[in-house]
C-alpha cells in the first residue's frame, strides 16, 4: 500500500491550463472517488498520477518517493480504464498474467497470481474462456484481476462501470466495496456519477473547472457543502436554488425574501451580511413537503409534472425565482397532479444559504 500526495500540480496543454495547482493528501489504505462533470479535470489528475501524462509543475509523491521523472511502470500503480483493453485471441487466465509474463515471472508464480485474483473476483469457472464469451460486468472483472496480480501499491480506476447496465453498475460497485475492504489497498476512482462516488468513497475530491471545489466524506458533503457548486452536485436529484434577499438575522434564524415576496425562515446564520445582500436559498427535494393548502415557512407555486415511481413521487413544479424547475419528493400516494396548485414547505433546519460569491454560510449552532 502506499499514501500519495499532490502538491501545487498543474498540468498544461501548451499556453491552456487543464489542473490550476492541486493539492491533496490520499492516506494509505484510502478509497476515494474524484467526482465532477464531464471537461473538469479528474480523468488528467489521473492520468498524472499514473504518469501517463507529464506533470507541468508541482510535485507528485507516491510512498516517500518523488515520482514525477518516474516511469509508469515502476510507480507502484495499476490502472483500470473505461474501456476493458483485453486481447481478443487470449483466455481470461492468459489476460490476466500477460503483465507478469512480460515482466518475466515464472510459470507457477504467475498461475498463483491468477488463481488467488481470480478467487477474490470469484472467476475461477471464467479462467478458460476468452473475452467474446463473457458479458460486459465479467470483462470488467478481468480487467480488475489483470490489476490484482501486480499488486500494485495503488490502484486507479478511470470510469470503470460507464460501459455497463444499470443492474450491473449496481453489482459492481457492491463487488469494488468488497474488493478494498479485502485488499486494503489505497484506491483512487474517477467518475462522473455522484451515486458511485457517495456509495464507493472514503472520501470524495470534487473537481471543477480543474481545481477541487472541496473534499470531504460522502455524508459531509451532503450536509455540509462548501459552495453552490458542490451543493448542486452531490445529491439525486440535485439541491433546489432559489433567489432571495436577507430579511433579517439573529442568533436565532435569518429571514430571506424570495423572489415573489414569501418570507422564508432558516435556521443560518447570516449576520456578517447587511439586511438585503443577495443569497441563494438552497433545499433538497427530498426535504420538502408538498402540501394543497398554505402552511407556514412555505412557497406557494404550480405543478408541472408528476413522476410516479412506485416508492416516491416526484413533483416539477415552476417556483418563482427557482434557476429550473424545482422538485420535491412527495409519497406514493401524494394526490397533486400537473396544474394544481401547490404549498411546498421548506423546514428551516434543512434550508441552506449561499452568500454573492456562493460560498455556504453557516448553520446556527
Amino acid at each position: 500500500m502506499a499514501h500519495l500526495k499532490l502538491k501545487a500540480l498543474r498540468k498544461a496543454y501548451g499556453e491552456v491550463e487543464i489542473l490550476h495547482g492541486i493539492d491533496l493528501d490520499i492516506h494509505d489504505g484510502e478509497f476515494i472517488v474524484f467526482v465532477g462533470p464531464s471537461g473538469c479535470g479528474k480523468s488528467t489528475m489521473l492520468r498524472c498520477i499514473a504518469g501517463l501524462e507529464d506533470i507541468s509543475s508541482g510535485e507528485l509523491h507516491i510512498g516517500d518517493q518523488l515520482v514525477n521523472e518516474v516511469p509508469p511502470a515502476k510507480r507502484g500503480i495499476a490502472m483500470v480504464f473505461q474501456s476493458y483493453a483485453l486481447y481478443p485471441h487470449m483466455t481470461v487466465a492468459e489476460n490476466m498474467a500477460f503483465g507478469l509474463r512480460l515482466a518475466g515471472f515464472s510459470k507457477a508464480d504467475m498461475n498463483a497470481a491468477v488463481q488467488r485474483a481470480a478467487q477474490i473476483l470469484q472467476i475461477e469457472h471464467l479462467l478458460e474462456r476468452k473475452p467474446k464469451a463473457l458479458s460486459g460486468g465479467q470483462r470488467q472483472r478481468v480487467a480488475i484481476g489483470r490489476a490484482i496480480v501486480r499488486k500494485p501499491g495503488v490502484f486507479l480506476f478511470d470510469e470503470p462501470l460507464s460501459n455497463l447496465d444499470a443492474s450491473l453498475r449496481v453489482q459492481m460497485r457492491v463487488e469494488l466495496a468488497r474488493l478494498h475492504k479485502e485488499l486494503k489497498t489505497t484506491m483512487v476512482y474517477v467518475t462522473h456519477d455522484q451515486v458511485e462516488a457517495m456509495t464507493l468513497a472514503h472520501r470524495i475530491a470534487v473537481f471543477n473547472a480543474g481545481n477541487i471545489e472541496q473534499v470531504g466524506r460522502p455524508l459531509d458533503l451532503y450536509h455540509r457543502p462548501a459552495n453552490l457548486f458542490v451543493a448542486g452536485f452531490i445529491g439525486s436529484p440535485k439541491m433546489n436554488f432559489l433567489s432571495a434577499t436577507l430579511q433579517s438575522a439573529d442568533d436565532r434564524a435569518a429571514v430571506v425574501r424570495l423572489a415573489d415576496g414569501t418570507l422564508i425562515t432558516t435556521t443560518v446564520d447570516a449576520r456578517s451580511l447587511a439586511t438585503g445582500a443577495t443569497l441563494t436559498l438552497g433545499v433538497r427535494p427530498e426535504h420538502v413537503q408538498a402540501l394543497p393548502t398554505p402552511a407556514a415557512n412555505s412557497l406557494r407555486c404550480t405543478v408541472q409534472v408528476a413522476e410516479h415511481l412506485g416508492d416516491a413521487t416526484y413533483l416539477y413544479l415552476d417556483a418563482a425565482g427557482s434557476d429550473g424547475h424545482f422538485v420535491a419528493r412527495a409519497t406514493p400516494d401524494n394526490p397533486l397532479a400537473s396544474g394544481d396548485t401547490a404549498h411546498l414547505v421548506l423546514p428551516a433546519a434543512h434550508c441552506y444559504l449561499f452568500d454573492g460569491k456562493g460560498l455556504a454560510l453557516p448553520p446556527l449552532t
